[in-house]
């Protein structure tokens, strides 16, 4: 099983490269040192099972997560690229994918994300991500966020399943979310979508949180 990761949240302009380096060294190239250290054995051996924890940001990118969406879509690009070779040595990979985690991890980033300092950017941004989306996001794992506990529970159930799943999302919540970029491949309804929820209809979003 896979778990190791950091978060990073915030304005593009007031993130280091440094910082977004070590993000990947962590969320991407510390599932790639594992998997090669753990697949040629299973290979031999013709068995094995890989349980990768993803993110839904994974599959859909999430304002002002640009550095950490781009590392969980890089494991997901890498896992479905390297599953077809896998099963051939009857070897599984499988992606659990949750959403918000109630966590020191997610308390720790935003806790950063609150502190920091926002003079890189422009004053419009810094605004929309400090009293838009940190507010919207605290509303959003109050009202959505789920239990390690049971993020444990659905990798259990992947882990003893008889034919393990390639993708398992935890969080029937984001289904939709997720589905908006396979309902047009041209991702014109997702972004528009999303637009509208973070800037037209931001007010509802809150309530329906509520």
């Amino acid at each position: 099983v896979s778990n190791a990761g950091v978060g990073m949240a915030g304005p593009l302009e007031c993130q280091s490269l440094a910082a977004m380096q070590s993000l990947m060294d962590t969320n991407f190239f510390g599932l790639v040192r594992l998997v090669k250290e753990v697949l040629p054995d299973m290979k031999r051996r013709r068995g094995g099972h890989i349980v990768v924890i993803s993110s839904i940001m994974g599959l859909q990118g999430i304002v002002f997560n640009d550095i950490y969406a781009a590392s969980k879509f890089a494991v997901e690009g890498f896992c479905e690229s390297l599953v077809v070779q896998a099963l051939r040595f009857n070897v599984a990979i499988s992606l659990v994918e949750p959403g918000p985690v109630m966590t020191e991890f997610e308390a720790k980033v935003y806790e950063e994300a609150e502190r920091a300092d926002y003079s890189r950017t422009d004053p419009e941004t810094a605004d929309i991500f400090t009293n838009l989306y940190l507010r919207n996001s605290k509303d959003v794992f109050a009202s959505l966020g789920q239990t390690p506990e049971d993020i444990a529970e659905h990798t259990l159930r992947v882990i003893e399943a008889v034919r393990p799943p390639f993708r398992h999302q935890t969080n029937a919540a984001y289904t939709p979310m997720a589905a908006l970029k396979h309902a047009d491949p041209s991702g014109t309804l997702m972004t528009d979508a999303f637009y509208k929820l973070v800037f037209k209809y931001d007010a509802v979003l809150r309530l329906s949180l509520r």
